[in-house]
């Protein structure tokens, strides 16, 4: 059972998906809940579907949303990656289901993956009320580690666009945007499997740009979600691809460390493998696992 919704987020609104498990309405007591959101520039159709129905398989309510800027939410520019903006977006997710009588907000459990893995560690630290589990898959940790990963002869294109789409902002004027992903030449993700994997995570049916506001290179730079998982008092599972050449497996290996009590789990696949078989199933039963250890009952 798949419900719409929307809740407001700072100056604007997302939309989302709550994935409920069959019985829902007649169950006695609120559902625990998973708050799951996509990676740099993605929907949340693009391959969440499959993990929200597993999990939701299992007797978990899950809320899956658009960030503003990006899929069915609204906001100006579209396409617009902003981890400030997104983290907001996450927190008011909280905030929803911490008003829904059907939803638990004492059993709360953030889910991220690639970028948005980096979103919900750095939340993680900031102990928000009900959080007690967090699934980090794949996550983005360090913008310099992920920046030193990214093809050296881009380096300069991406600078020099970066700061003209900042300044095209600063003053109100259309954004100079540059492809997510592209068969060949300058993408926000050009590793050598990211046009492949990232296309096929993408329904047939999807209205998607494909394309976002250069000044994001700028905000990867300075964004480091990974700088405070030591002060993370939450159970944390973190999902390590270690043929991963978007997010480098030493740097994610690293942050995980500092976690107090960090469930790692390595696996040798590419960032992309988690959305398709063989991985798919064993990625998300082991994510299955760890939130039935630890949003069931009072443990």
């Amino acid at each position: 059972m798949i419900r719409s919704i929307q809740f407001p987020s700072g100056d604007g609104l997302c939309f989302g998906d709550l994935h409920l498990p069959d019985g829902a309405g007649a169950a006695p007591s609120r559902l625990p809940t998973v708050v799951m959101a996509h990676g740099i520039g993605a929907e949340r159709r693009f391959g969440l579907d499959a993990f929200a129905g597993r999990f939701a398989a299992r007797g978990f309510a899950v809320l899956v949303f658009d960030y503003r800027h990006l899929g069915e939410s609204p906001g100006d520019p579209r396409g617009l990656v902003s981890p400030f903006r997104q983290l907001q977006d996450y927190r008011a997710a909280l905030d929803f289901v911490r008003s829904d009588p059907a939803l638990d907000g004492e059993r709360i459990a953030l889910w991220g993956t690639s970028f948005s893995g980096g979103h919900v560690l750095a939340l993680a630290a900031e102990a928000p009320p009900g959080v007690r589990a967090v699934v980090s898959q794949i996550p983005f940790v360090s913008g310099w580690a992920s920046t030193l990963a990214y093809p050296l002869r881009y380096h300069l294109p991406a600078v020099f666009r970066g700061v003209v789409d900042g300044l095209r902002g600063l003053l109100r004027i259309s954004p100079l945007t540059v492809p997510v992903v592209a068969p060949q030449g300058l993408a926000l993700l050009a590793s050598p499997d990211s046009h492949k994997g990232y296309t096929a995570m993408i329904p047939e049916d999807a209205r998607w740009s494909g394309r976002v506001p250069a000044r994001v290179f700028l905000e990867i730079l300075r964004y480091h979600p990974g700088r405070r998982t030591g002060a993370i008092r939450v159970s944390t599972q973190v999902v390590v691809a270690m043929e991963d050449a978007i997010c480098p497996p030493s740097a994610t290996r690293k942050v995980a460390g500092r976690i107090p009590g960090v469930e790692l789990h390595d696996f040798p696949m590419g960032h992309f493998d988690p959305y398709v078989e063989p991985w798919f199933g064993r990625v998300s039963g082991i994510q299955v696992e760890f939130l039935e250890t630890h949003l069931r009952g009072d443990g």
